[in-house]
């Protein structure tokens, strides 16, 4: 399931730090990466996208990876990350304060304000596992979870001994699970996040229940919006899932003024509406478009356009590109 996204062997010597620079400004948070070796530097990034948490094996040269002010002001996804050293040093700077993370510490950073990592592999590289996560899904505040950026903590025992081994094994034998295991990896180490941030601001009993909830509404929404294409998805698998009951998910959805159902029908309807418009679709069968956004049944999803649109899906399809083109 893990995927390399960027190797620099594949690459010119001469290209291969200015084009990790670019996957980096690329990111989702972008960075900066410097190094005083440009000539002999490598790197070898692999990726798992667990739907609440992405979690990324980096091996590298020696570098400097920065995230400066301009960067922030650019774009902040209000990300909250966890990285450790599974060879090699490693240092994280943040909010004042500098760390260099001994053989089973880690640490956390924050995408709202400037950071930088020091990446110290010698005459070698240092391979390290960094695991992010939407800071709205940890149901903490800000206050608090800013006490922990740029503080070592240990690997070792307890909750974070078992943080650690949990990404470190995603990272190491991810062969062994299925596709239909990623929502499932992600609510459990989303649950181990939050819990290891629970026990070192001993804050578990001052998460209000509402912040639960709430977090918890934003894993059903990812989970539903990562496998919309799925005709069997449902109330049953996604209260499964989550480890809720059905009513209780129900009641979730309730407090929003609609069904689980419901959202989930017009979700699939809008992701079709986008599709029809799309030129680079055009080949593509009314039919099919359905299907890949989970209507199985073609009738009942003609019946479910007109409805929520007015017109039938082929007509809306036709309407939007001809006034598209003229």
């Amino acid at each position: 399931m893990i995927k390399t996204v960027f190797r620099s062997d594949d690459l010119p010597p001469a290209e291969r730090l200015a084009r990790f620079d670019e996957f980096q400004v690329g990111s989702v948070h972008p960075m900066r990466v410097l190094s005083d070796d440009p000539a002999d530097f490598r790197a070898t990034a692999r990726a798992l996208d667990l739907a609440a948490v992405n979690v990324v094996e980096l091996t590298c040269s020696s570098s400097d990876v920065r995230r400066t002010p301009k960067l922030v002001r650019a774009a902040d996804p209000e990300l909250y990350s966890l990285v450790f050293a599974l060879r090699g040093e490693l240092g994280v700077t943040q909010a004042g304060r500098e760390t260099a993370l001994r053989a089973g510490d880690f640490a956390f950073y924050d995408s709202s304000r400037p950071f930088s990592l020091d990446i110290a592999g010698g005459r070698g590289t240092t391979t390290l596992v960094r695991a992010h996560v939407p800071r709205a899904l940890l149901a903490m505040s800000m206050d608090d979870t800013d006490r922990l950026v740029a503080v070592p903590l240990s690997g070792r025992e307890g909750m974070g001994a078992l943080l650690v081994q949990f990404l470190t094994s995603l990272t190491t034998d991810s062969a062994g699970y299925r596709p239909a295991d990623v929502p499932r990896l992600g609510t459990v180490a989303l649950d181990l996040l939050t819990a290891v941030l629970a026990h070192h601001l001993d804050a578990g009993d001052r998460v209000p229940d509402d912040s639960r909830q709430h977090a918890l509404v934003l894993r059903v929404e990812a989970f539903v919006r990562q496998h919309l294409h799925d005709p069997q998805l449902s109330p049953g698998a996604i209260a499964a899932a989550h480890h809720i009951s059905v009513s209780y998910l129900h009641r979730l959805f309730r407090a929003r003024g609609t069904t689980v159902s419901a959202w989930i029908r017009g979700l699939r309807l809008e992701q079709a509406r986008r599709d029809l418009t799309d030129p680079a679709l055009l080949i593509v069968p009314v039919h099919r478009i359905a299907a890949r956004c989970g209507f199985h049944d073609h009738a009942t999803f003609t019946r479910a356009f007109r409805a929520a649109y007015d017109v039938p899906p082929r007509d809306y399809r036709h309407r939007a590109l001809s006034a598209a083109s003229a």
